[in-house]
Formats: C-alpha cells, structure tokens, sequence
C-alpha cells in the first residue's frame, strides 16, 4: 500500500518512512503542506499519516480540506497536544485516528493496519483466500497450512492483491502501491516480474493471479 507522510520533523519523518517501509508500505514524505498537495496531485494513496504544525499551516485545514473535496482517504492525525479538545476536533474534523507524539512507531504501523483494513473489508490481520492465508502482523505466508517463504516486496503485492480480491488492479496500480519515489528506478514493467514470481509461489494452491492483457492482474479463488 502507497502511504503519504506529512511531517517536518526530519528524524520522525525519516524513522516514520524506514520503519513503514520495512513493513512493506511504499512511503512518500512532504515537510510541508504545499509538497503534500503536489504529491496528492500525481499520486492516489491508499492513507495519509498528517502532522498537525507544519511550516506552511495547520494540518487540520488541510485536513478540512480533503473533507470538503469529498476526499474518503484514512488520515491519521499527529499532534503534540495532549488535550482532548484538540484530539476531539481533529477527529470530528474527519480525521479516521490520531497519535500523540511521542509515539512507538510499531503502534504507528498497527494502527494503520487498522484503517487499510477497515477501508478493504478485513475483519483482522489474517487475510485468507481458498487453502492461502495471510498474516500481516506475524509476516507469514501459508498455503494449506504450510510457511511459504516471501520477500518483503512480494508479500506486498500479496496483501495488495488480498486486499482487493477479485478485482483487477493495473499494472501503474501496483506499481504505485510497490515503490515510492525516493525508491528504486525501476520501470512498470517490474511489476510483471514481481508478478511472475508470486504466481509460482501460488502453483498449487487455491488461488491464482488471472492476466488480463493491456488491463492488469486480478487476484481469485481457483474453481477448478
């Protein structure tokens, strides 16, 4: 999933987008307001973790924003106010979380875990189709009850894939939700490589990875 990170703090930005990156998460970070809404602008995010002081304004009129546009992205809320007034506001501001800095960057990751599930329809952290079964939280891969071993890159697209179960995503789709911009120069056609070796990992079992030329890939239960 493609995240964007919204924070001027340089060690928090940076240690935001390490550690959500080893989870798997394509990150994007702007220090500023002005560099989130160009970002927003080229790029469709699957959530957005938003500071509230930021050089530039006040990240719940940004916040506010994206509400009036009729945005429905999961925004999570960093603020530095212990207040509950404040805490009240962003929330009825339209903000789906928040966390008080500091903060333990697991419970960062958990929490929007959360929030992409409840955008996909996934009750928890287990995520199953046919004989596969997918635990975003332990990082384990299991085809008929057996450990399938997955680089980080490919339980990703996995997750993508589960996550958006029987619907074809692009190519450009999966990519974005693969590489941030700071990532790898890597072309789209990456994404058919990544694919190639997911679907041999999935031989045999009950699900398949369905081509649909010039469209993209679709993720379904075996019938046969």
């Amino acid at each position: 999933m493609r995240l964007l990170i919204v924070e001027d703090t340089g060690d928090v930005g940076d240690a935001v987008v390490a550690s959500l990156g080893n989870a798997g998460f394509a990150c994007d970070l702007a220090e500023t307001l002005g560099r989130a809404e160009e970002a927003m602008a080229v790029q469709v995010y699957d959530a957005i973790v938003l500071d509230i002081n930021l050089p530039d304004g006040d990240g719940r009129d940004f916040l506010r924003s994206l509400r009036r546009k009729g945005a429905r992205i999961p925004v999570l809320m960093l603020t530095a106010e212990f207040e509950v007034t404040a805490r009240v506001e962003a929330l009825d501001l339209g903000a789906d979380d928040y966390l008080v800095k500091p903060f333990d960057l697991r419970e960062l990751e958990a929490r929007l875990r959360v929030l992409l599930r409840r955008e996909t329809g996934w009750a928890d952290n287990a995520m199953t189709l046919g004989d596969l079964s997918f635990d975003e939280t332990g990082k384990a891969v299991r085809i008929g009850g057996k450990p399938v071993h997955m680089t980080r890159r490919e339980m990703s697209l996995l997750s993508m894939m589960l996550a958006h179960r029987g619907q074809i995503l692009s190519k450009e789709r999966l990519f974005d939700g693969l590489f941030s911009f700071d990532g790898a120069e890597v072309g789209t056609n990456t994404v058919e490589l990544y694919v190639a070796r997911l679907r041999k990992k999935l031989a045999g079992s009950q699900v398949r990875i369905e081509t649909h030329r010039g469209i993209g890939y679709r993720l379904n239960e075996d019938d046969g």
